[in-house]
């Protein structure tokens, strides 16, 4: 036989999932405000330093990375690590400053590639020194390599 629970469980029940709930949306209102406040800190040190946009580093270094430094636009957006909601403007904008070229797709004529010029890898390897510098100063100095592993650890399980 199936006893139903008493009035006293179904409230006690209640609250815990408020209290859960709560817990969970006090995490992911934090990790979003973390994410917008370091990010803007980032983008500020790298303004200082005369440094264009964080996504345009984000295009170039995933461009440095690929086979012969050039991938189809949609890949490209695909491994950004930033969100790009317009990948094609931000093509536009690196081949106006010569730090990317469209290539024609030799297999497919109507697509197209997105190759990275000497002057992209090396504007890349410069916003990194910055960058880097920009990640410690914002991160690093706030988190042992403990937190920050544990912190990895963590945001490990979102993913």
């Amino acid at each position: 036989m199936h006893r139903s629970p008493s009035p006293q469980t179904v409230a006690a029940w209640a609250r815990l999932v408020r209290v859960q709930q709560h817990v969970l949306v006090a995490a992911w209102a934090r990790l979003v405000r973390v994410q917008q406040h370091v990010l803007a800190a980032v983008e500020a040190d790298l303004k200082a330093e005369g440094f264009p946009p964080l996504a345009w580093y984000d295009a170039l270094i995933e461009l440095s990375r690929a086979a012969n430094g050039r991938m189809r636009p949609v890949e490209l957006e695909k491994a950004m690590l930033l969100p790009q909601y317009s990948t094609s403007r931000l093509t536009e904008r690196l081949t106006r400053a010569g730090l990317v070229v469209r290539e024609v797709c030799p297999m497919d004529r109507r697509g197209q590639f997105i190759a990275i010029t000497a002057a992209g890898r090396a504007l890349q390897q410069r916003m990194w020194e910055a960058y880097a510098a920009a990640i410690e100063r914002h991160v690093g100095t706030r988190l042992s390599n403990e937190d920050a592993g544990r912190l990895c650890e963590l945001l490990g399980k979102l993913s």
